[in-house]
């Protein structure tokens, strides 16, 4: 039939087919991943303990590195598989139990969905809990532009 479309084809693989060589995802990756999808779950104050976080900060300061984004996680990645240890501090006021299973639900389908490996593990460990300053509370409760003399 003159003018129809014909799609074109193309030599592209299927998804899962093998195409030959090799994908190497390292540890780092795998981190950062992981600390991003622990960092978004509500109740999560930060990742680490309060030593690491000082520490790393300093590094940071010195070296330039990016370590602070993978504080407080620690994996062990083979070619398929991924095992991931997490340290966190906790916000004070969310059921503490929660917080590690969400923080396992949510590093479970991250790094599955979007590295591609099998997790075997996710450990999960709250090293503290956050509790806000009073003063903090008390200054955010007052009136913008408000005069307690009257």
């Amino acid at each position: 039939m003159p003018g129809a479309v014909t799609p074109a084809t193309t030599a592209q693989a299927a998804p899962g087919a093998e195409t030959g060589g090799r994908t190497a995802i390292s540890e780092q990756a795998v981190a950062k991943v992981a600390a991003i999808a622990a960092r978004a779950v509500p109740g999560v104050h930060t990742l680490g303990t309060g030593s690491g976080r000082t520490l790393g900060a300093v590094r940071d300061a010195v070296a330039g590195s990016d370590s602070s984004a993978t504080a407080g996680v620690n994996v062990e990645v083979g070619e398929t598989e991924a095992a991931v240890d997490i340290t966190l501090v906790a916000a004070y006021g969310t059921p503490l139990t929660g917080i590690a299973d969400n923080v396992r639900h949510a590093v479970y389908a991250a790094v599955e969905d979007l590295v591609g490996l099998n997790v075997v593990e996710v450990n999960v460990s709250i090293a503290d809990v956050f509790i806000p300053d009073p003063l903090d509370n008390r200054i955010g409760q007052r009136q913008p532009g408000g005069n307690s003399q009257e």
